[in-house]
C-alpha cells in the first residue's frame, strides 16, 4: 500500500509506515493524518503484523505542520486551512477496551494493541515530534532534532502534550522544551529520557528493524498488548485499580495458550512460536 503522502509495506510481522512528502521534511497535512490512521488499522487487523514503525522518508522525520497552509491560517483564520493542517475530530475506537482519553486526533496510537516504534530519523518538530510522543518507544539517528515550536508560533502545547511530555521526561524538562521551544539533538533526548536509544545513522533503521525482529520471534504478541493497556491505563488509575486489574490479568493470561508455549519452549530450550491466543 502506497499514496503521495504514505508507504505502506509489511515484511516479517513488521508494518512499516514512512511518511513520504521529503522534499518538505514530511511536513504534515490533514490528509496525511487520514492515511496514517488508515495504515494503522491496516496494520492492527493484519494478522501477520505483531510491531509497527512509523518513520519519515529522506533526512526529516516530520517538520511539524505544512507552512503553506499555516500562512492561509495565519491570513484567515479557522478556514478550510485548519482542517487540511489541524483535522480537528474524535476518532472511533480502534477495540473494544479503549479509553475514551485515547480517541484523540493524534492520541489514538496507545490504544493500538501492537507495539507502535517512532523510528526518528531527522527532524521531529511540533506535529512531528507529538507524533513521536504517543508512540510507545522512540529510537532516534544521531542525526534526529527535536523541538516544540508552538511557543515560537504563537500557540500553545497542542493536543494533549502538557499532558504526556511531563510524563516522559518531567515536567522541569517539560516546560524547557514548550517555554523555549528550542531544538534539541540525539544526545540531549536521550539524556532527558525522551528517546530509548540513538543509533548511528548509517545503521539507524537496521537497528531498528533488529529491535522490531526481537518482538516479533521472543515475545507473545498477547502479553504484548496486554502490557500496553495496563500502562497506558495505568496512566489514569490509581495503585489500588492497577493492582486489581493486574490480579484479573494473571488468571485470563494462565489460561491462554501463549502461557503454555511461553514454558514449554523455554522447557524444551527452542524458539517459540507464539500465536496471540
Amino acid at each position: 500500500m502506497s499514496t503521495s503522502d504514505l508507504i505502506y509495506d509489511v515484511a516479517d510481522g513488521i508494518a512499516t509506515l514512512t511518511l513520504n512528502r521529503p522534499d518538505k521534511l514530511n511536513a504534515w497535512t490533514g490528509q496525511m493524518g487520514i492515511e496514517v490512521r488508515a495504515a494503522m488499522e491496516a496494520a492492527e487487523s493484519d494478522n501477520n503484523v505483531r510491531v509497527i514503525i512509523l518513520t519519515g522518508a529522506g533526512r526529516g522525520f516530520c517538520a511539524g505542520a505544512d507552512m503553506s497552509l499555516l500562512n492561509e491560517l495565519a491570513a484567515n483564520g479557522q478556514t478550510t486551512a485548519a482542517a487540511q493542517v489541524l483535522g480537528h475530530q474524535r476518532q472511533s475506537r480502534f477495540g473494544e477496551d479503549t479509553r475514551p482519553d485515547y480517541l484523540g486526533t493524534y492520541s489514538y496510537f496507545p490504544s493500538i494493541k501492537k507495539p507502535v516504534i517512532a523510528a526518528i530519523n531527522g527532524h521531529a518538530v511540533g506535529l512531528g515530534f507529538i507524533l513521536t510522543l504517543y508512540c510507545d518507544l522512540r529510537f532516534a539517528s544521531d542525526q534526529a532534532k527535536f523541538g516544540t515550536a508552538f511557543a515560537r508560533r504563537g500557540l500553545i502545547a497542542e493536543y494533549g502534550v502538557a499532558w504526556i511530555l511531563p510524563r516522559l521526561i518531567g515536567p522541569a524538562n517539560a516546560l524547557d522544551l514548550l517555554l523555549s521551544a528550542r531544538i534539541i539533538d540525539a544526545v540531549e533526548a536521550s539524556q532527558m529520557g525522551l528517546v530509548n536509544r540513538v543509533f548511528p545513522a548509517a545503521s539507524f533503521m537496521e537497528n531498528v528493524r533488529a529491535y522490531a525482529m526481537e518482538l516479533v520471534k521472543q515475545v507473545s504478541p498477547r502479553s504484548m498488548a496486554v502490557i500496553k493497556r495496563q500502562i497506558y491505563h495505568g496512566l489514569l488509575q490509581s495503585l489500588e485499580e492497577a493492582a486489581a486489574s493486574a490480579e484479573k490479568e494473571i488468571l485470563e493470561s494462565l489460561r491462554c495458550e501463549d502461557f503454555k508455549e511461553g514454558v514449554a519452549h523455554f522447557v524444551e530450550k527452542r524458539a517459540p512460536r507464539f500465536t496471540g491466543k
